[in-house]
């Protein structure tokens, strides 16, 4: 009997010690649970320092959507930016963590999640919204990233048979109601810009040095003497060979310590720099008949690439330079380079 009752002491002692552990394993959160989660908070107001219902900031808001699944976050963007396992744009799922740099101040600064179909909530001015990163012409060039969670499950997409590459400029988030449309068609069909794999041109996406070079080139087709000779351009390069010639042919030069800058995005200053280098707009009738009359209220005849800038208003057959301001910090996107591009080719 006194031998039973030890036993049975021990075996509660055993399981005493066992089940804390058991106990806390966690779960991993469920993708489509997180999105739906987020979704509930969708009108509410911005505050800045926010982490409740009563008002959110956009860390503040991802804090309070990711306790709800036990799982603890740092407390600004740019420290949510260091957590997880980084993520592909083309490999974004539901519950995953968008960041984007340079919004209110440099640097990583605002936070999302995201939803699917390129669309993000998160807590912005407005209170809490959601905006899509390949459309949203002011949160699309300001992506900077995307990192998953451990505590969010990975889910495998199912296998899509892809789709065909567009070839007659007929995109699917292209109207024939925007105004770099015809460039876009034109370039399209002749082999110059290419889209996505969803049948996609992604307007508002800025444009790299890399993919610059490659278009430009593809109008030029210049031959390089040499094989391309950037620290962060290999050989096997898809570009490696337009890169090459641009740079032989000094119309984008790399930069002073080796690099190219291949992934780097373009400012709309130095694309009208690199089209007068290439195409020399400026010594078209069109542009010496209407460059003194064009004027861009922040560009200034002193700027540096006033020239440039105020040639390709005057020679622009779109309506996309036909604005009062240029600004020319601003990164330059496909639509605006597709037009650019378009307009610098038909210059006689």
């Amino acid at each position: 009997m006194k031998n039973r009752i030890l036993l049975i002491m021990m075996m509660v002692l055993l399981f005493s010690v066992i089940s804390p552990f058991t106990a806390t394993e966690t779960k991993a959160a469920a993708p489509d649970d997180i999105a739906s989660y987020a979704l509930k908070f969708k009108g509410t107001p911005y505050k800045f320092g926010g982490t409740t219902t009563a008002g959110f900031d956009c860390s503040g808001y991802i804090l309070h959507v990711f306790k709800n699944f036990d799982i603890s976050l740092p407390r600004t963007s740019a420290e949510q930016f260091n957590v997880g396992t980084s993520v592909s744009k083309s490999n974004l799922q539901k519950g995953d963590l968008v960041f984007f740099a340079n919004t209110y101040k440099p640097g990583i600064s605002h936070t999302g999640i995201y939803l699917g179909d390129g669309d993000v909530i998160s807590a912005e001015s407005k209170g809490v919204a959601i905006s899509n990163i390949n459309t949203n012409p002011y949160w699309g060039p300001k992506y900077a990233g995307a990192k998953r969670l451990s505590g969010v499950k990975s889910v495998t997409a199912p296998i899509q048979a892809s789709l065909p590459p567009v070839t007659n400029g007929n995109f699917v988030d292209v109207a024939s109601s925007h105004p770099a449309y015809e460039a876009i068609k034109s370039l399209n069909v002749s082999g110059i810009i290419n889209g996505f794999e969803k049948q996609d041109f992604r307007p508002n996406e800025s444009i790299t040095r890399g993919q610059a070079a490659a278009m430009v080139n593809r109008v030029l087709e210049l031959q390089p003497s040499g094989a391309v000779n950037f620290s962060d351009v290999s050989t096997s390069h898809r570009f490696a060979k337009d890169i090459a010639a641009m740079n032989e042919s000094g119309i984008i030069l790399g930069y002073t310590n080796g690099a190219y800058g291949v992934d780097d995005t373009l400012t709309k200053t130095q694309l009208a720099v690199i089209l007068e280098r290439a195409f020399k707009m400026s010594e078209s009738t069109q542009a010496q008949a209407k460059t003194s009359s064009v004027k861009y209220l922040d560009i200034p005849s002193t700027f540096w690439a006033h020239k440039h800038i105020v040639t390709l208003k005057a020679i622009d057959q779109t309506t996309v330079f036909q604005t009062s301001r240029y600004y020319e910090t601003k990164n330059a996107n496909r639509s605006e380079f597709a037009a650019a591009l378009y307009s610098s080719m038909m210059v006689k």
